[in-house]
C-alpha cells in the first residue's frame, strides 16, 4: 500500500519515520493553482489494517470547528465501511473531494496569514497574562441540539472525577460521565458548572462521542472554551482510544506561569487517566 501511494502521489507523499510507520501527504484541490490545501499525517499501528485504524492528524490553518468535525466523521465512516481493508487511498481522495467542493463553492479562500496550530502551541497561553476573553456559555451552545428532546427528562448520569495534575501552579482535572444522548451531555455540563470551583476554572474543555446504533454513526462534538484547539485534540484522543457513549471534561485553573505545549500533554493525560479508570 505504501509503495502504491508513493508512486501515485509522488512529491506530495512524505515518509516522516519509516521505522515507526509515520507518513504525511499534502492534499490540495488542484495541481496548478491550489486554493485549499491540507496535510494528512498518519501513523500505521501494528494492527493496521486488519484490527486497528490509522492514527491520523489533519493539519490546515483554516480547518476548525464544524469543518474539522465533518471531515473526521467522513474518515471514520470510510473506516467503518471498509473494516480490515487498506483505506489510506480512500481517505486521501475523500479529503481531495472535500477540498474541490470548497474550491467550487462560495467559501472565501483561506487567509494564509492566520496563525497555524504550531504557532498556537507555542504562544497560545500569552493572552492569559493581561487579557481574558469573554467566553460564551458552553451550555447554550448545546441548546440547539437538545431542543427536539426537551420533553424527555432523562436521568443525570453519574459523574466521576479524576486525580488532578499540577504543573507550575496550573492545575488540570478531568471529569467523566457516561452519556447516550446530547440531552444528557447538557445535563452533566449543567451539573458540573453548579460546582463553584469547576465554574471558576480558566477553561473547561470537553468532548463527547455517542454511538447511534440506528444510523451506525457517531454523534460527537468538542469545545475549546478559550484554549485554542484543545477540544479537537481531546476528541482526537477519544477517537484513537475508540471510546464512545462518554463525555470527558478537563478543567484547567491557570496559575500565572505559561506552560506552552505542555498544557496539551496535561489535558490529554488527565483525560486518558480518567478514561482508563
Amino acid at each position: 500500500e505504501i509503495e502504491a501511494l508513493s508512486s501515485i502521489y509522488g512529491e506530495d507523499w512524505c515518509v516522516v519515520d519509516e521505522g515507526e510507520k509515520i507518513y504525511c501527504i499534502r492534499i490540495s484541490d488542484c495541481l496548478d493553482q491550489p486554493k485549499w490545501t491540507l496535510c494528512l499525517q498518519v501513523i500505521l499501528p501494528p494492527g493496521y489494517p486488519t484490527a486497528e485504524p490509522p492514527i491520523y492528524q489533519l493539519n490546515a490553518p483554516w480547518l476548525r470547528g464544524q469543518d474539522y468535525m465533518d471531515l473526521a466523521n467522513s474518515l471514520e465512516e470510510i473506516y467503518v465501511q471498509n473494516l480490515g481493508e487498506s483505506i489510506l487511498y480512500l481517505w486521501v481522495e475523500k479529503i481531495r473531494e472535500v477540498l474541490i467542493e470548497k474550491a467550487q463553492s462560495s467559501d472565501p479562500e483561506p487567509n494564509i496569514k492566520k496563525t497555524s496550530e504550531e504557532v498556537d502551541e507555542d504562544d497560545g497561553d500569552d493572552f492569559l497574562l493581561d487579557y481574558q476573553p469573554i467566553q460564551e456559555d458552553p451550555i447554550k451552545m448545546l441548546d440547539y441540539i437538545t431542543s427536539e428532546s426537551q420533553e424527555v427528562d432523562e436521568e443525570l448520569p453519574s459523574i466521576h472525577h479524576g486525580n488532578p495534575i499540577t504543573d507550575r501552579r496550573s492545575t488540570f482535572q478531568a471529569h467523566l460521565a457516561p452519556v447516550v444522548t446530547s440531552r444528557q451531555v447538557k445535563r452533566v455540563l449543567e451539573k458540573l458548572y453548579e460546582n463553584k470551583k469547576i465554574a471558576s476554572a480558566t477553561h473547561n474543555i470537553y468532548a463527547y462521542r455517542i454511538y447511534c446504533e440506528d444510523k451506525q454513526t457517531f454523534l460527537q462534538d468538542c469545545e475549546d472554551d478559550g484554549e485554542t484547539a484543545a477540544g479537537g485534540r481531546l476528541l482526537h484522543l477519544m477517537q484513537i482510544l475508540n471510546v464512545h457513549n462518554v463525555l470527558v471534561v478537563v478543567s484547567r485553573w491557570y496559575g500565572g506561569i505559561l506552560l506552552g505545549p505542555d498544557r496539551f500533554k496535561h489535558i490529554n493525560n488527565c483525560a486518558r487517566n480518567v478514561l482508563v479508570e
